[in-house]
Protein backbone atom coordinates (compact mmCIF):
# COMPACT_ATOMS: atom_id res chain seq x y z
CA UNK A 1 0.00 0.00 0.00
CA UNK A 2 1.33 3.38 -0.52
CA UNK A 3 -0.30 5.21 2.29
CA UNK A 4 0.83 6.11 5.33
CA UNK A 5 -1.70 5.34 8.71
CA UNK A 6 -0.66 7.89 11.42
CA UNK A 7 -2.24 6.90 14.87
CA UNK A 8 -2.98 9.41 17.80
CA UNK A 9 -4.06 8.06 21.40
CA UNK A 10 -3.67 9.48 24.67
CA UNK A 11 -5.45 9.80 27.96
CA UNK A 12 -8.67 11.52 27.77
CA UNK A 13 -7.73 15.32 28.43
CA UNK A 14 -4.90 14.81 26.28
CA UNK A 15 -6.06 16.67 22.93
CA UNK A 16 -6.11 13.89 20.57
CA UNK A 17 -9.68 14.86 18.79
CA UNK A 18 -8.43 18.18 18.38
CA UNK A 19 -5.19 17.34 17.54
CA UNK A 20 -6.45 15.30 14.65
CA UNK A 21 -8.42 18.06 12.93
CA UNK A 22 -5.15 20.33 13.60
CA UNK A 23 -3.38 18.82 11.93
CA UNK A 24 -6.17 17.73 9.62
CA UNK A 25 -6.64 21.27 8.56
CA UNK A 26 -2.72 21.38 8.50
CA UNK A 27 -1.38 19.01 6.56
CA UNK A 28 -4.50 19.30 4.26
CA UNK A 29 -3.56 22.91 3.65
CA UNK A 30 0.03 21.66 2.56
CA UNK A 31 -1.86 19.51 -0.05
CA UNK A 32 -1.48 16.37 1.31
CA UNK A 33 -4.74 13.65 0.41
CA UNK A 34 -5.64 13.48 4.21
CA UNK A 35 -8.22 11.51 5.34
CA UNK A 36 -9.01 11.59 9.26
CA UNK A 37 -11.06 9.14 10.72
CA UNK A 38 -11.79 8.10 14.13
CA UNK A 39 -12.30 4.78 16.32
CA UNK A 40 -14.76 3.51 17.21
CA UNK A 41 -15.73 4.37 13.47
CA UNK A 42 -18.72 5.82 12.95
CA UNK A 43 -19.89 3.05 11.39
CA UNK A 44 -23.54 1.32 13.10
CA UNK A 45 -21.19 -1.05 14.83
CA UNK A 46 -18.38 1.47 15.89
CA UNK A 47 -21.68 3.74 17.72
CA UNK A 48 -22.91 0.76 19.43
CA UNK A 49 -19.07 0.14 20.90
CA UNK A 50 -18.51 4.53 21.36
CA UNK A 51 -21.97 4.75 23.13
CA UNK A 52 -21.87 0.93 25.11
CA UNK A 53 -19.47 1.41 27.52
CA UNK A 54 -21.75 1.37 30.26
CA UNK A 55 -23.28 -1.84 28.64
CA UNK A 56 -20.28 -3.60 27.96
CA UNK A 57 -17.07 -4.48 29.78
CA UNK A 58 -14.23 -6.82 30.23
CA UNK A 59 -13.64 -9.72 27.66
CA UNK A 60 -16.98 -8.64 25.52
CA UNK A 61 -16.55 -4.91 25.47
CA UNK A 62 -12.65 -5.96 23.92
CA UNK A 63 -14.24 -8.63 21.67
CA UNK A 64 -16.43 -5.61 20.20
CA UNK A 65 -13.91 -2.28 20.03
CA UNK A 66 -11.44 -5.36 18.13
CA UNK A 67 -14.66 -6.15 15.85
CA UNK A 68 -15.31 -2.45 14.79
CA UNK A 69 -11.39 -2.30 14.33
CA UNK A 70 -11.31 -4.86 11.76
CA UNK A 71 -14.72 -3.63 9.87
CA UNK A 72 -13.13 -0.41 9.89
CA UNK A 73 -9.61 -1.62 8.03
CA UNK A 74 -12.00 -3.05 5.71
CA UNK A 75 -14.12 -0.40 4.64
CA UNK A 76 -12.16 2.81 5.12
CA UNK A 77 -8.47 2.55 6.35
CA UNK A 78 -7.27 -0.16 3.95
CA UNK A 79 -9.26 1.27 0.90
CA UNK A 80 -7.67 4.73 1.93
CA UNK A 81 -3.97 3.46 2.17
CA UNK A 82 -4.42 1.48 -1.01
CA UNK A 83 -5.43 4.85 -2.81
CA UNK A 84 -2.26 6.46 -1.77
CA UNK A 85 -3.66 9.08 1.15
CA UNK A 86 -2.72 9.62 4.51
CA UNK A 87 -5.22 8.00 7.09
CA UNK A 88 -4.59 9.75 10.37
CA UNK A 89 -6.88 7.72 13.32
CA UNK A 90 -8.56 9.13 16.42
CA UNK A 91 -7.68 6.17 18.50
CA UNK A 92 -6.09 2.98 17.46
CA UNK A 93 -4.42 0.19 18.86
CA UNK A 94 -2.89 1.73 21.55
CA UNK A 95 -6.34 2.47 23.51
CA UNK A 96 -7.27 -1.00 23.55
CA UNK A 97 -4.03 -1.79 25.19
CA UNK A 98 -4.79 0.52 27.68
CA UNK A 99 -8.61 1.41 28.50
CA UNK A 100 -9.16 -2.65 28.09
CA UNK A 101 -6.62 -3.33 30.48
CA UNK A 102 -8.59 -1.01 32.80
CA UNK A 103 -11.37 -3.63 32.16
CA UNK A 104 -9.09 -5.90 33.62
CA UNK A 105 -8.51 -8.12 29.93
CA UNK A 106 -5.42 -9.48 30.40
CA UNK A 107 -2.61 -8.24 27.91
CA UNK A 108 -1.57 -11.35 26.46
CA UNK A 109 -5.81 -11.72 24.80
CA UNK A 110 -5.62 -7.99 23.53
CA UNK A 111 -2.48 -8.45 21.80
CA UNK A 112 -3.95 -11.58 20.26
CA UNK A 113 -6.81 -9.81 18.93
CA UNK A 114 -4.75 -7.37 17.63
CA UNK A 115 -3.06 -10.17 15.85
CA UNK A 116 -3.94 -9.04 12.31
CA UNK A 117 -4.13 -5.27 13.01
CA UNK A 118 -1.15 -3.76 11.07
CA UNK A 119 0.59 -1.18 12.53
CA UNK A 120 0.83 2.49 11.98
CA UNK A 121 3.53 3.68 9.88
CA UNK A 122 3.73 6.42 13.03
CA UNK A 123 2.31 6.23 16.66
CA UNK A 124 1.49 9.44 18.32
CA UNK A 125 0.81 9.39 21.49
CA UNK A 126 -0.10 12.84 23.91
CA UNK A 127 -0.05 12.15 27.41
CA UNK A 128 -0.42 15.55 30.54
CA UNK A 129 -0.05 15.65 33.91
CA UNK A 130 -2.79 13.04 35.39
CA UNK A 131 -3.51 16.57 37.38
CA UNK A 132 -4.00 18.70 34.48
CA UNK A 133 -5.86 15.44 32.68
CA UNK A 134 -8.41 15.75 35.40
CA UNK A 135 -8.86 19.38 35.21
CA UNK A 136 -9.35 19.29 31.14
CA UNK A 137 -12.30 16.27 31.61
CA UNK A 138 -13.95 18.58 34.52
CA UNK A 139 -13.90 21.67 32.27
CA UNK A 140 -14.48 19.99 28.44
CA UNK A 141 -17.40 17.13 30.34
CA UNK A 142 -17.04 13.12 30.59
CA UNK A 143 -17.75 10.89 27.32
CA UNK A 144 -17.40 7.44 28.65
CA UNK A 145 -17.49 5.53 32.30
CA UNK A 146 -13.83 5.80 31.52
CA UNK A 147 -13.54 9.43 32.10
CA UNK A 148 -15.86 9.44 34.90
CA UNK A 149 -13.68 7.19 37.24
CA UNK A 150 -11.60 9.75 39.18
CA UNK A 151 -8.49 7.16 39.32
CA UNK A 152 -8.89 6.99 35.23
CA UNK A 153 -6.28 9.81 34.63
CA UNK A 154 -3.33 8.26 36.69
CA UNK A 155 -3.68 4.98 35.77
CA UNK A 156 -4.02 5.72 31.85
CA UNK A 157 -1.21 7.71 32.20
CA UNK A 158 0.88 4.90 33.68
CA UNK A 159 -0.59 2.33 31.12
CA UNK A 160 0.04 4.37 28.28
CA UNK A 161 3.90 4.89 29.44
CA UNK A 162 3.90 1.20 29.23
CA UNK A 163 2.39 1.02 25.96
CA UNK A 164 5.07 2.92 24.21
CA UNK A 165 7.62 1.08 25.79
CA UNK A 166 5.47 -2.16 24.26
CA UNK A 167 4.81 -0.79 20.89
CA UNK A 168 8.71 0.43 20.58
CA UNK A 169 9.99 -3.21 21.63
CA UNK A 170 7.68 -4.25 18.49
CA UNK A 171 9.48 -2.05 16.19
CA UNK A 172 6.64 0.76 15.83
CA UNK A 173 8.06 4.19 14.77
CA UNK A 174 6.32 6.17 18.06
CA UNK A 175 6.15 9.35 19.55
CA UNK A 176 5.38 10.35 23.23
CA UNK A 177 4.19 13.97 23.64
CA UNK A 178 3.82 15.56 26.75
CA UNK A 179 1.00 18.35 25.79
CA UNK A 180 0.97 20.13 29.35
CA UNK A 181 3.28 23.06 28.42
CA UNK A 182 3.61 23.15 24.82
CA UNK A 183 0.53 25.19 22.92
CA UNK A 184 -1.46 23.37 20.20
CA UNK A 185 -0.36 25.30 17.60
CA UNK A 186 3.51 25.04 18.04
CA UNK A 187 2.58 20.63 18.58
CA UNK A 188 0.64 21.06 15.28
CA UNK A 189 3.37 22.32 13.84
CA UNK A 190 6.06 20.08 15.17
CA UNK A 191 4.00 16.95 14.64
CA UNK A 192 3.03 18.19 10.91
CA UNK A 193 6.57 18.89 9.87
CA UNK A 194 7.37 14.86 11.57
CA UNK A 195 4.13 13.79 9.37
CA UNK A 196 5.11 15.54 6.42
CA UNK A 197 8.93 13.95 6.73
CA UNK A 198 7.62 10.39 6.76
CA UNK A 199 4.99 10.61 3.83
CA UNK A 200 7.63 12.18 1.87
CA UNK A 201 10.06 9.04 2.86
CA UNK A 202 6.99 6.69 2.17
Amino acid sequence: MSGVLVALDGPGGAGKSSMTRQLFDALTGAGLPVLATTEPSRTELGELARHGTDTYRGLAYACLIAADRYHHLDSEITPALQAGRLVLCDRYIASSLVLQRLDGVPLEFLRHLAAHVPPPDMQIILTADPGLLRQRLDERGTHSRYERDLSSCRREHELYAETARLLREDGVYLLHVDTSTVSPAELTAELAVQITALWQRR
